[in-house]
């Protein structure tokens, strides 16, 4: 997508983007209220911003080996360590959300698709400490510094899995009871979006969460985000543009798609 075509994107959803007064859903209202618009601040937080500090100056180069839809920041796979940080991550603002929806959520089994520095992984072991977080990751480089990272952080609910998603994921999913929460931010692809999604559909339940990233990044993942509203099983869904929440609740009996504010949101 042009430039100019995110730019009309983000003013279009300011213009239908509810706020707390614009939902009528009690579900939904209480969750914005108390879950995406909190402001309580964790002492998580401020641990997690000093790990992000320290690798927004780590100037170091690693070479990363990108299986998915690539970059539109970075023109070559040798990327220092700071600007990963800065432009390949969760911001801290979502990764805040993130920690609120897995705390809100209280997960036992959680899946990340693209673990990258794992920074944002901190993010959701942290939010559920009892939990087990599974974080898939292609790029053999970035495997090795996040689990530096999470053992300089003490983060010991985490197990990094190498791989290709094609072929970890299957294997992952076969082997679980269940999953509770999921968050997607890897490939940026349409198909395997949608591959992906089915596949943690086969041991989600009724209470299970599901945060895909950068649903608007392309038109190719504003289609996939599209078929994921429309599948059967999806009940509910949360548009913050730069993120989709899904919930399958199937007490609801008619599909609702909320379009929602985030404060102080960014410009992409």
């Amino acid at each position: 997508m042009s430039t100019l075509s995110k730019l009309s994107d983000f003013a279009r959803y300011k213009l239908i983007a509810k706020d707390a007064h614009g939902i009528h859903s009690p579900f939904v209202f209480d969750l914005y209220n108390n879950v995406i618009e909190e402001s309580y601040s964790y002492y998580d937080y401020d641990k997690l911003a000093r790990v992000r500090r320290k690798l927004e100056q780590n100037n170091s180069i690693i070479t990363i080996k990108d299986f998915g839809a690539g970059s539109k920041i970075f023109k070559s796979n040798e990327r220092r360590i700071s600007d990963i940080c800065t432009h390949g991550i969760a911001p801290e603002k979502y990764a805040r959300l993130l920690f609120r929806l897995v705390n809100f959520s209280a997960p036992a089994t959680v899946i990340e698709l693209g673990t990258s520095l794992g920074l944002t992984t901190m993010y959701l072991a942290s939010a559920a400490k009892r939990a087990k977080v599974y974080s898939l990751e292609g790029s053999d480089s970035l495997v090795d510094f996040s689990r530096k990272q999470f053992q300089e952080n003490d983060c010991k609910n985490i197990e990094v899995i190498p791989g290709n998603f094609d072929d970890q994921l299957p294997k992952l999913v076969s082997k679980l009871e269940k999953i509770d929460f999921v968050y997607i931010d890897g490939n940026h692809l349409k198909e395997p979006t949608l591959r992906y999604f089915e596949e943690v559909l086969k041991k989600s339940h009724n209470d299970s969460v599901i945060v895909f990233d950068d649903i608007n990044w392309s038109e190719e993942m504003k289609a996939a985000w599209k078929e994921i509203k429309d599948h059967p099983q999806v009940r509910l869904t949360l548009d913050l543009h730069f993120i989709g929440i899904v919930f399958l609740r199937q007490e609801q009996k008619e599909k609702e798609h909320f379009v929602l504010k985030l404060i102080s949101h960014q410009q992409p």
